[in-house]
């Protein structure tokens, strides 16, 4: 079977001994020194001032949401995982879903000024596939209206734009580590912000609320990482640009093979983006088959393919018909056409030429 994804590990050795103060110290949790230590790594890397870490990407992105005070309608996207929209709604928020542009599936920055109210107070968009949100234009108009921004960076880990780690943009970023993404930490999740006045409530947020031994300051919540995923954020983050080059060798096979094929939409590169290809989406539209039976032959030939992301989350049965599919056109003709090809970085170019066989065939 060729999966649609598969965790990179690190040699199991190294994580041994990664692991191995544990067992003299006894510190399994709540911040210990492995968490500490990942911490100054993670800044390092990505190039951000301040991180947190979470439990996992969702409780991530409703504590970044909850620290910093928004209130109100939230603009936001209907192309990205449910998560970013119960991340919201749990927050006492209402989104307000703005359409996707068609070249690269990111929030139309172009649609969001007209959908702004007196009761709106946050721009919170999704770095979709690791393609980027036209971040300066949205963050023009988030200054002209007082509007704080939040990404959803879950896709994104590691990327550049100019140079500049993608955490630096906007007031805070939520970047998943959960175990199919490129770094992962075996679940988790990371924030970056800039402003640590704004967000100084986050770490006390994440450990129930607690702002002292006997006080208790927020309503918080636990999402607190332990030391064992943040052990293994630091082993696979010695080999994050190895493990994305062997990803780009797989995505360039792809976009060779698929490249000029009737009915195949693929996505292009982003100027000045350096990319962690962390999926490859393939639009089938006026293809010979529908994305459904291209789904279905794949999985014949043991292929795992995926809907992702599928449905569009402002027609999912949670909200209750709220939001008129024709309010964000783009958004549905595409989830109903996208399938993210496996990709990963154990993926040989032979296993590439394998699916791309089946489906031209």
């Amino acid at each position: 079977m060729i999966p649609v994804t598969r965790s990179s590990m690190p040699a199991f050795q190294e994580y041994c001994e990664e692991i191995k103060p544990m067992w003299e110290s006894r510190w399994l949790s709540n911040r210990g020194m492995i968490h500490r230590e990942f911490e100054e790594h993670l800044k390092s890397y990505m190039g951000v001032p301040q991180v947190a870490l979470f439990a996992n990407g969702h409780v991530a992105m409703e504590v970044a949401i909850q620290a910093s005070g928004i209130q109100g309608e939230v603009i936001t996207t209907p192309f990205t995982h449910i998560s970013t929209s119960h991340a919201i709604v749990r927050n006492g928020l209402t989104p307000v879903f703005c359409d996707i542009n068609e070249a690269d599936l990111t929030i139309d920055e172009n649609k969001i000024e007209a959908m702004i109210t007196d009761r709106t107070s946050a721009i919170i968009a999704t770095h979709v596939y690791g393609y980027l949100c036209h971040v300066e234009a949205i963050q023009k108009i988030a200054d002209q209206h007082g509007l704080t921004v939040i990404y959803d960076a879950a896709h994104a880990f590691g990327e550049t734009l100019h140079g500049i780690g993608v955490g630096n943009y906007g007031d805070a970023s939520m970047f998943s580590t959960h175990a199919t993404k490129v770094f992962h930490t075996i679940e988790g999740g990371i924030v970056s912000f800039r402003d640590k006045e704004r967000f100084h409530a986050i770490d006390n947020i994440t450990n129930f609320g607690f702002t002292g031994n006997d006080t208790i300051g927020y309503i918080g919540t636990n999402a607190r990482m332990n030391e064992f995923e943040a052990a293994m954020g630091i082993c696979n983050l010695r080999h994050m640009n190895d493990e994305i080059a062997k990803r780009k060798r797989a995505a360039d096979r792809y976009t060779e093979r698929l490249t000029g094929v009737k009915g195949i939409k693929l996505l292009q590169p982003q100027p000045g983006v350096a990319y962690n290809y962390a999926y490859y989406p393939v639009i089938f539209d006026g293809f010979h088959r529908n994305r459904e039976e291209v789904l279905s032959l794949l999985a014949e030939q043991d292929i795992i393919a995926r809907r992702y992301f599928y449905p569009s989350v402002d027609s999912a049965e949670c909200y209750q018909n709220a939001y008129p599919a024709d309010k964000t056109p783009i958004s549905h003709y595409i989830a109903d056409r996208v399938l993210t090809l496996p990709l990963y970085a154990d993926l040989t170019v032979e296993e590439v030429d394998v699916i791309c066989n089946v489906l031209l065939s």
